[in-house]
């Protein structure tokens, strides 16, 4: 007799009425199980955390779990055939898998729109109070802004353009706290927004999230630095802050401009900080209650799991404090479309329904100008441990409210929770982006669910991870705080929740999170959105990237130009060796970060040439939306992968987003290159932080020691490629040294990108003497290399400096020359950006003649050398940022 599998053995059923189940372990075709009144046999393998059924279901039936549809079936469905749709099998179609998928999906999506119906609405009832004098140790603040967590200092990058300042500053000055006890420390906030030259779309949000961030609770003083002519400014946040009542006035506050004296900011900065010290250290801890504690729920990395375990369970902690008084906020608006009927269940009053519905409603419009729906929302994480479309997602994630609570009140994006209850608040599902938001609105505590494992922290808002599997739990014990899986294991729900709750207000007063003890933390606001109504679609989804092809050039005599030395490997021209971790998304950029930092210290390849690794930290590859984005995204990091600069580079991947490495391996085969030749890591796969750390040092060492020896070599400008542009200060001097530039490296045989944006191509100055045509369209696209030698327009889908430096990098670029005048601009991480007036001799003779092309030759050469050489430097104003493309947004 062949063995047969108890149920419990091997699946949950979420709800006794539910006709799928998900499978606890992976199932091996023709595995018998014994579930209800009879026994089945599983047709093909099942992961873990995929659905199976268990009834008979029939064609055109639904399938359902919490007891709710999330698809219906196309074909009959037996009991123990694995339940998918076509989306699944095109994920696990990018996935190296060990076993053959079936050729057809048996069910498809279906999210029906929610009606409230005013004859059956029934207004909610909170769950009933207790009052036992459960406290916490914490912060007092103003009665305007409550009772902190945690007391920081912030340093407050207004808009992207000063992100590099706050983070350089809060790295210079992070020893200072060690004098005083009663400092968590000192903290950059610094994300990708604002620094462009239009208004984004969502304004409100950002400008409201920055202010919710300078009031709050945790927070005993705050810098907040700007650049001085971007559209987030300073100013800007100061009408905002008084305009709506904000209580800035009883906080330790300074606002900043940078200006065109980055230094004497800098000093500055500096002495403003050194003399809040002491005033912030007065702020000792006292006992408060736990009605002073609002928590944020957040889950991200979710599987088949989050909704059975780690949702529930934190759902009944939310209780416990909601019922002595304290305050919790739900969000990620897009994954609680199909479970409307769940979370409106319990609701306070109708207006507050209509509210909620209104903003789904909004987020489907939003994503319908962009080309896309809610089903964008799953990860290939999400997918690869078993949440099929956002319907079967959102089930599980509504889960984080106990149905016993009632819906309260229902506010947007980073606006402040004025009184205790429970929130919802409109946000994408984007786990950093949203988590902003609830911290802006007054969170003092960060509730953040996982399955697959996720590592991602706030840098002032202390965050408890609950992962919902004891097998993760064992992987990442070093990462999470709470493991859920132990419910799927035996214990009790309620045992679990009174040990989650005590932690809950231990690590309130002061006890570190392990996160807070990995020293990890990133901030990601709402990124604008580009399309702001449906017109412009058609014509963006029909669009074609541009040909790469040279732009037409008008005749002139090529000169020779001087040789020097160089480094030669098979992707060009290198100036600089270097070893690179790319990581694959925002949530492993942090990682990727402190890899560098310790493979640099540790000097890990000197002997070999390699002056120092660099890590390219962005927001991307979790939580977005878009046709293009995946696309310009894969290409801008290979691009940088096989960039002449990098030796030896390693792809870091998180181990849930929508850009795994599985996805990257796939796309370095097509374009002919061998996976073998880069390093990959996964910082949930390969067991947390400190585990991935230690793997990627090994890699790299192992790899340095099959490189041949550093030998340099004579080398002209037929090698180089370099970027080209300038500051809207642009003069004449400026715009004949640019003209000369491409004249001098394309006549050699070189490359010369100008991006789209650029404020040379507004100028006849540079333009007429050059172009064959008059106004000459885009011949690159963002991010790709040049086929041929010659001078490109490289396409820019935003005026964001950072992302246009960042997608000319992916090039192949050696440097970035730029004419103008004071307009401080930020530095790439390893690509040097080199201002034309200070580096080059001044330009005036026309045609150019041999001799002074020999001197501009050697001076460009030994700019870009220089530069190079001067790293360090640099790293203080250097910042990156993919970019999403024109049909990107939040999800």
């Amino acid at each position: 007799m062949p063995q047969v599998y108890n149920f419990r053995e091997i699946g949950r059923l979420p709800d006794e009425g539910d006709n799928v189940a998900i499978a606890t372990r992976r199932l091996e075709a023709g595995t018998w199980i014994a579930c209800r009144n009879g026994r089945f046999q599983v047709d093909t393998t099942i992961l873990e955390g995929h659905r199976f059924a268990t009834d008979h279901i029939s064609r055109g039936e639904e399938l359902l779990s919490w007891g709710l549809p999330f698809g219906v079936a196309t074909r009959e469905i037996l009991p123990g055939s694995w339940a998918r749709n076509q989306q699944i099998l095109d994920a696990l179609k990018m996935r190296r898998i060990d076993f053959e998928l079936p050729a057809a999906a048996n069910f498809e999506d279906r999210i029906d729109r929610f009606e409230l119906d005013p004859n059956r609405f029934q207004p909610g009832s909170q769950v009933p109070p207790i009052q036992d004098g459960l406290n916490f140790l914490g912060f007092r603040r103003s009665h305007e802004r409550g009772i902190g967590t945690r007391n920081y200092i912030i340093l407050l990058g207004t808009s992207s353009r000063t992100a590099s300042f706050v983070r350089s500053l809060a790295r210079e000055l992070e020893d200072r706290v060690a004098a005083f006890p009663n400092i968590d420390g000192i903290v950059p906030v610094a994300h990708t927004e604002g620094g462009d030259t239009d208004i984004p779309n969502n304004l409100d949000h950002h400008v409201r999230t920055l202010c919710g961030f300078m009031v709050h609770p945790n927070v005993g003083a705050v810098l907040a630095v700007d650049a001085g002519a971007e559209v987030l400014s300073n100013a800007r946040l100061q009408d905002y802050l008084e305009k709506f009542n904000y209580p800035i006035a009883s906080l330790l506050h300074d606002f900043s401009s940078i200006g065109a004296d980055y230094d004497r900011a800098r000093k500055h900065a500096r002495r403003q900080i050194e003399a809040w010290l002491p005033i912030v250290n007065d702020c000792k801890r006292t006992a408060e209650p736990v009605a002073e504690l609002k928590v944020a729920i957040q889950c991200g990395g979710s599987d088949a799991f989050s909704g059975i375990s780690g949702n529930p369970l934190v759902s009944e902690v939310v209780r416990e404090i909601i019922q002595r008084g304290g305050s919790a906020n739900l969000a990620e608006t897009d994954e609680l479309i199909g479970a409307e009927p769940y979370v409106l269940a319990n609701v306070r009053n109708w207006d507050t329904a209509h509210r909620f519905l209104d903003f789904v409603e909004r987020f489907k419009e939003i994503a319908s100008w962009h080309g896309v729906t809610a089903e964008s929302n799953p990860s290939a994480g999400n997918k690869f441990r078993g949440l099929y479309n956002i319907v079967i997602k959102s089930l599980g994630a509504a889960i984080k409210k106990h149905p016993e609570v009632c819906l309260d009140y229902v506010i947007d994006y980073g606006e402040p929770m004025k009184q205790s209850g429970f929130y919802f608040m409109n946000s994408p599902g984007n786990d950093l982006e949203s988590i902003a938001g609830q911290v802006a609105s007054g969170c003092n505590l960060v509730f953040f669910i996982t399955g697959n494992g996720s590592i991602t922290n706030f840098p002032f808002v202390p965050t408890i991870k609950v992962v919902t599997t004891t097998a993760r739990f064992q992987l990442l014990n070093g990462d999470m705080d709470v493991n859920a899986g132990a419910y799927l294991d035996g214990r009790k729900m309620s045992d679990l929740c009174q040990e989650t709750f005590a932690l809950a207000r231990e690590i309130a007063s002061g006890n570190r999170s392990r996160g807070e003890r990995a020293g990890h933390s990133q901030v990601s606001l709402w990124r604008a959105w580009p399309q702001s109504g449906p017109e412009a679609l058609g014509a963006l989804l029909d669009r074609e990237e541009p040909e790469t092809r040279p732009v037409d050039l008008k005749p002139f005599l090529a000169l020779p130009a001087s040789p020097f030395p160089a480094w030669p490997n098979t992707r060009g021209l290198s100036l600089e060796r270097l070893g690179l971790i790319m990581p694959s998304s925002l949530c492993s950029s942090q990682i990727a970060r402190m890899a560098a930092e310790r493979l640099t210290s540790g000097e890990v390849g000197k002997e070999k040439g390699i002056s120092r690794f660099v890590a390219l930290p962005h927001t991307e590859g979790c939580g977005f939306g878009g046709r293009t984005v995946i696309p310009i995204l894969t290409r801008t990091m290979i691009g940088y992968m096989t960039h002449p600069f990098v030796e030896c580079g390693l792809f870091l991947e998180h181990g849930c987003e929508k850009t795994p490495n599985d996805l990257l391996f796939h796309e370095v085969g097509k374009r002919g290159l061998d996976p073998d030749d880069f390093g990959w890591a996964s910082v949930q796969l390969d067991g947390g932080i400190d585990r991935v750390l230690d793997k990627i040092e090994q890699w790299f060492q192992e790899r340095i020691l099959s490189l041949p020896n550093p030998e340099v070599v004579q080398a002209d400008l037929a090698s180089i490629k370099v970027g080209l542009s300038g500051t809207p200060e642009l003069d004449r001097a400026a715009c004949q040294q640019a003209v000369s530039i491409v004249k001098l490296v394309t006549g050699a045989g070189g490359s010369v990108i100008v991006p789209q944006n650029s404020p040379l191509l507004d100028s006849p100055l540079f333009c007429k003497p050059l172009f064959a045509e008059d106004h000459p369209e885009a011949s690159l696209a963002y991010s790709a290399s040049p086929s041929e030698p010659g001078c490109y327009i490289m396409e820019t889908p935003s005026k964001h400096w950072i992302e246009t430096l960042s997608g000319l990098g992916a090039t192949g670029i050696q440097g970035v020359l730029m004419g103008g005048g004071e307009t401080p601009l930020q530095n790439h991480p390893f690509i040097p950006v080199i201002s034309l007036a200070n580096a080059l001799p001044p330009w005036s003779d026309e045609p150019l003649s041999a001799t002074t092309a020999k001197i501009f030759c050697e001076a460009l050469i030994k700019a870009l050398k220089v530069r190079t050489s001067a790293w360090q430097q640099d790293q203080e104003r250097a910042d990156f940022q993919l970019s999403r493309g024109p049909l990107g947004l939040s999800a």
